[in-house]
């Protein structure tokens, strides 16, 4: 974990979105506290990581998501040098997907 970014107003947030129940009180909340562009890009970016972990090559990921080659760089490099928190929430997902 990233000692520069732990404090008490992250662990609040953090907190604040553990308690969401479900997709639409994500939607409310997210859209209150986070421009669209923002939340647009960090969906990108997870789209990015899911389809670096499956093997597709930065020329595909640009062309189908828009992200640009730094972007993708950037999430290539979260997840092989990062804290595993793509992998663990690409591994729970997949496993969602699977019920």
């Amino acid at each position: 974990m990233n000692s520069k970014l732990r404090d008490d107003h992250t662990d609040k947030l953090f907190e604040a979105i553990l308690l969401l129940s479900d997709v639409d009180e994500c939607y409310s909340f997210f859209e209150d506290i986070c421009t669209i562009s923002e939340i647009k890009a960090l969906a990108q970016r997870l789209e990015v990581a899911k389809m670096l972990k499956n093997g597709i090559t930065y020329t595909e990921i640009a062309d189908k998501t828009g992200a640009s080659t730094a972007t993708i760089s950037r999430v290539n490099r979260s997840l092989n040098y990062g804290a595993d928190g793509y992998k663990m929430i690409l591994d729970r997902l997949n496993e969602k997907d699977k019920e």
